[in-house]
């Protein structure tokens, strides 16, 4: 379907565009104004692509009219189609509602830093960052084209930088270089296999359904000896970004570190658009290459959901958890794009909505506990919050259960059709493949209800701690925005053939 006007292009430039005025609107003494502003301006992308999800069903995809075509690199546009929707979907919801959340959070962040002798960069300046930031993230999901996407994608890098060292907590500085590096890195490796596949084919616009077939023959005209190099240099480019086992370093401390609001977009959103590349660019470019390396992507995928789950029990830091936690959770995406079947990939692109609903929830949940307990964030000095805090308690827990798929949540689903895909892949391969997969499917799914469960039961529940004597509810400016991203997950839950239908239509196509 296309449009006449370049709606889904509207959803990524109004809200950059807007936030360039933000440091001027509103005086420094009224942060309202400037959160204010940037919610408005970040929910036009959630009205708008949900509007278009329930008026077109996504039966074909949705494309933007052409805003720029070049014969050397090609066109850029966007789409919204049965692949990135989950995605688009997600980053527009937690983004809009954190956003308001960040007010009230961000006043506790700015008077400990007043507190701790710093003046931190002005609350116009915070909220640019924040809408430039999620606004880029949603345009490497809608892009069209390999450069449009590495844009986007660097993009997100630059503010996302900036958010973690002028607000962020511990050597924030250090932490932001950390993250620059590793992320930088992976963009450019990702960046010189796209050259490569663009120079050498003459194309760079990334696959259109219609014309798949098509898109596989360019890539085949890579002499032989090159694909493989390229693929790889596209899928480790990827797996940086995504933070897979072996380049996930930098995760743990920038995610741990970054200001909480910053710590629910980086977490549940940033690192999992690589998984959806994976199966948009890598695989559409390189299907037999990617084919022949998804056996050891098997493998890598058990690895990083068993090491990040042990990694979570070692926690004590809560956000540092959440970190670990969010190594484990890409390895039930890159799980599912391995496998090479509708039911795998679809699940995959479906726990990337169901994670982001569920680690938004508990990174807020971090964020409310310190600003509640006063910069607390060691569990082991937690316990029996939930009579103070239920509220709180029971967001915990929702976001508890879309990381485990325990209903009703969309991990229920997800999870399901990533199993299912893995399973059937491992019956192909043979007994021994089945045996090894399954064996390490217990452990890492065990692993995850059992982090999940214990740390709810650490914080919230037990002999009532001294943080907990002192404990309250948090305010409706915090508590509001996550029941918004709760009642969400749960019409995710309830209605899932919304994504999963033309989720499974165009993945089916696409595996053809």
């Amino acid at each position: 379907m296309q449009l006449e006007f370049p709606v889904l292009m509207s959803t990524v430039v109004v809200p950059i565009l807007g936030s360039l005025l933000l440091p001027l609107f509103g005086r420094e003494e009224s942060p309202e104004a400037n959160a204010t502003a940037a919610t408005i301006l970040l929910l036009w992308p959630l009205v708008a692509i949900a509007g278009l999800m329930a008026t077109t069903g996504l039966k074909e995809p949705v494309i933007d009219p052409p805003v720029f075509s070049s014969t050397r690199a090609g066109t850029f546009t966007m789409i919204l189609d049965g692949l990135n929707a989950p995605l688009a979907i997600s980053i527009a919801v937690v983004t809009a509602f954190v956003a308001m959340y960040s007010l009230p959070y961000m006043k506790h962040r700015f008077e400990e830093m007043e507190h701790e002798g710093e003046k931190p960069p002005s609350w116009g300046v915070y909220y640019m960052l924040y809408v430039m930031f999620s606004a880029a993230m949603l345009g490497t999901v809608l892009s069209t084209n390999v450069l449009e996407f590495y844009l986007f994608l660097e993009l997100s890098l630059l503010p996302s930088f900036l958010l973690i060292a002028f607000y962020g907590y511990g050597e924030r500085a250090k932490i932001a270089i950390l993250y620059l590096i590793w992320t930088h890195v992976g963009a450019l490796l990702f960046l010189a296999g796209a050259m490569v596949l663009g120079l050498k084919t003459g194309i760079f616009d990334i696959i259109n359904p219609a014309t798949l077939q098509h898109y596989i023959a360019l890539g085949e005209r890579l002499p032989a000896a090159v694909r493989m190099p390229v693929a790889i240099a596209l899928i480790v480019g990827l797996f940086v970004k995504m933070a897979v086992f072996g380049v996930h370093i930098w995760l743990p401390y920038a995610h741990a570190e970054a200001p909480t609001p910053v710590s629910a977009l980086l977490s549940p959103n940033l690192i999992g658009i690589a998984g959806y590349a994976l199966v948009r660019i890598s695989y559409t470019f390189f299907p037999k290459e990617f084919k022949a390396v998804s056996p050891y992507l098997t493998f890598l995928a058990l690895l990083t959901m068993i090491y990040g789950g042990f990694m979570v029990l070692a926690q004590d830091d809560f956000k540092r958890l959440l970190a670990y936690s969010s190594i484990s959770q890409m390895g039930y995406i890159l799980l599912g794009v391995s496998s090479l079947l509708p039911s795998g990939i679809a699940g995959a692109m479906l726990h990337y909505a169901s994670h982001a609903v569920g680690k938004a929830l508990l990174f807020m949940t971090a964020g409310t506990l310190i600003v509640q307990l006063h910069g607390l964030r060691s569990i082991s000095r937690m316990g029996g919050l939930a009579p103070r805090m239920p509220y709180t308690a029971a967001l915990a827990l929702i976001g508890f259960m879309h990381i485990t798929g325990v209903p009703p949540s969309l991990g229920l689903w997800s999870e399901i059709l990533i199993v299912m895909g893995a399973v059937n892949r491992a019956i192909e391969s043979g007994s021994n493949y089945f045996i090894a997969l399954v064996a390490g499917l217990l452990v890492a799914i065990g692993l995850s209800t059992a982090y999940a469960f214990v740390t709810m039961k650490r914080i919230f529940f037990g002999e009532p701690s001294k943080a907990a004597e002192e404990a309250k509810e948090a305010g409706r400016g915090i508590i509001l925005p996550m029941a918004l991203i709760a009642a969400m997950g749960m019409i995710f839950f309830l209605m899932p053939y919304k994504l999963v239908n033309p989720l499974v239509d165009l993945v089916t196509s696409l595996l053809r």
